[in-house]
């Protein structure tokens, strides 16, 4: 190992991955974020069909990796599993960019052309699914202190997991930017071709990065009892319920059964399994599993609650820039601020603030809390639900006195009201703030908080807290435009902006915000920690 100053930072390998991590954001969102207008203006389908599969899409990929990870998790070890899935990326990079180049010769039919693309999506998503948490994984892997057992943890080992988590999103954040900036304006001024092109072979390059690296990975060894903890986690509780219902689960009797079931009781900690020890051993692999297992279940609340956070999480690509469109947007006599670019000030805030949050925020609370930490994952996360309440609640006050301008200038041609678009920039930057909190801090809890063998599937329920918040959101907007447009009244969300409800819309989800903090709150008082039952096991 180096001297001490590089033992307080991060490793050459875990830089490489934080890199090769923007590197894919780049080319995700050098797709994503512009293609709404391809799937318009090239495919033509209309800007409601565009959006919902946009946004279907987007879900799907938060999705799959819940369903992925636990197969990556069960039948591969993560270097493997990030080579193969890479190969279905750029595979689908790569049919996305054939589409465009195929279809600058040939205009696209309307269903072969939807069909193929779909699918090319579906490749996307499919090696996304299994790359990132696993990346993910592979990337804490690599810190130097980074002991599973939790008798042998330190503080040292858990400020450099804050680290690298904060600054894994750095890296994430400044690829998505990158991505939506620069490959917007390729795509919109030098053609689809060479736009998607372009993060095809940015993912080719992260993939040779990856490879060169290898010689200075730290390829872990499963120190786990069993290599495949998944399907045996279900074959457990399969056979444990089968027990239970057969009345077949007896308590031991002699001595040494004692002295087992005390082992039974401290699972996580590390103990090497003879190969006598037959059917007692058994029930300590079955004992052990059923233990992962519910860990994993335990966190299903904590992760309901995270899920208003990832509705919130929705609304600047959607009602923000919808809002954006009607507030004056002129810098000078020429120049129009594109309303969907104010989107990078969350980008910006998170990159521009994140070393604050590192060398300033965190030195201050230590002092306040007496915590090395400063403050503990749930409590960082708690924070960020905080701020993005208060984000909801500002853009609640703007759109009211958008609204208030509108109406009291009247009826007019246009529905640009003479407001500045930059009264929206505390909402997004506030947005911003609250993802510096929230969103590392839910990805450094759900890799503590799951069997070290299944830490990709630990960031598979961090990612599918957004996929599942995405179609929260239709769900949510489909049931209240209902409601509101029953009998003859004006919906929520009216396409004349003038008469719309998004202020009342806001302020629900605010309320709806608040409970989930509250119920958040109680939750966190009654929870423990993974390490928390582990050290009680170990003592």
């Amino acid at each position: 190992m180096a001297g001490g100053g590089r033992a307080q930072g991060l490793s050459r390998s875990c830089i490489l991955l934080i890199v090769i991590a923007g590197m894919e954001r780049f080319a995700f969102k050098g797709v994503a974020s512009n293609l709404v207008t391809y799937l318009t203006d090239v495919v033509k389908m209309s800007n409601s069909s565009a959006a919902k599969t946009v946004n279907s899409w987007c879900g799907f990929t938060s999705m799959l990796p819940l369903l992925v990870a636990p197969l990556a998790d069960s039948f591969w070890d993560r270097y493997s599993t990030i080579l193969t899935s890479s190969f279905l990326y750029v595979l689908g990079l790569g049919a996305v960019a054939s589409t465009a180049l195929l279809w600058t010769w040939t205009p696209p039919s309307n269903t072969s052309s939807s069909a193929f693309l779909f699918w090319s999506l579906c490749l996307i998503s499919l090696g996304q699914g299994a790359y990132n948490p696993s990346l993910q994984a592979f990337g804490a892997d690599q810190l130097d202190h980074d002991e599973e057992l939790p008798c042998s943890k330190d503080d040292k080992s858990s400020k450099k997991k804050s680290l690298f988590f904060q600054w894994w999103y750095f890296g994430v954040c400044s690829g998505s930017l990158l991505g939506v900036i620069l490959m917007s304006y390729i795509q919109d001024t030098f053609g689809w071709v060479l736009g998607f092109a372009i993060p095809m072979f940015a993912m080719v390059m992260s993939i040779a990065f990856f490879v060169c690296g290898n010689q200075i990975y730290a390829h872990k060894p499963d120190r786990t009892i069993d290599s495949k903890p998944f399907p045996n986690i279900l074959e457990v509780i399969k056979v444990t319920a089968s027990k239970l219902i057969n009345g077949r689960i007896t308590l031991p009797n002699d001595k040494s059964d004692v002295v087992e079931l005390e082992l039974q009781e401290k699972p996580l900690c590390d103990r090497k399994l003879s190969s006598n020890e037959g059917s007692h051993g058994n029930l300590k692999n079955d004992t052990y599993l059923l233990e992962n297992a519910k860990i994993v279940i335990r966190l299903l609340p904590m992760w309901a609650m995270l899920l208003m956070f990832a509705v919130i999480f929705q609304q600047p690509a959607t009602f923000f820039t919808k809002q954006g469109m009607t507030m004056k947007r002129n810098i000078g006599r020429n120049f129009k601020i594109p309303p969907a670019t104010l989107q990078s000030a969350i980008t910006l805030s998170i990159i521009l603030l994140m070393p604050f949050y590192d060398k300033v925020l965190i030195p201050i609370t230590q002092m306040v809390t007496r915590n090395k930490k400063g403050i503990t994952v749930m409590q960082r996360m708690g924070v960020g639900m905080f701020l993005s309440i208060i984000a909801m609640i500002i853009a609640a006050v703007v759109e009211m006195k958008r609204l208030e301008i509108s109406r009291n200038i009247g009826a007019l041609e246009s529905e640009t009201v003479p407001l500045s678009i930059f009264w929206l920039l505390p909402q997004y930057v506030l947005l911003g703030i609250s993802d510096i909190f929230t969103v590392v801090g839910m990805q450094e809890f759900f890799y503590n908080e799951v069997p070290v063998r299944m830490r990709a599937m630990g960031f598979a329920l961090y990612t599918s807290v957004f996929g599942v918040g995405s179609f929260t959101s239709a769900l949510m907007i489909s049931v209240i435009e209902a409601l509101t447009s029953s009998g003859g009244r004006q919906s929520w969300f009216s396409d004349d902006m003038r008469e719309d409800g998004l202020d009342k819309y806001y302020w629900l989800l605010a309320m709806a915000s608040a409970l989930s903090l509250l119920l958040y709150t109680i939750l966190c008082k009654c929870y423990k920690s993974r390490s928390e039952l582990e050290n009680g096991n170990c003592k």
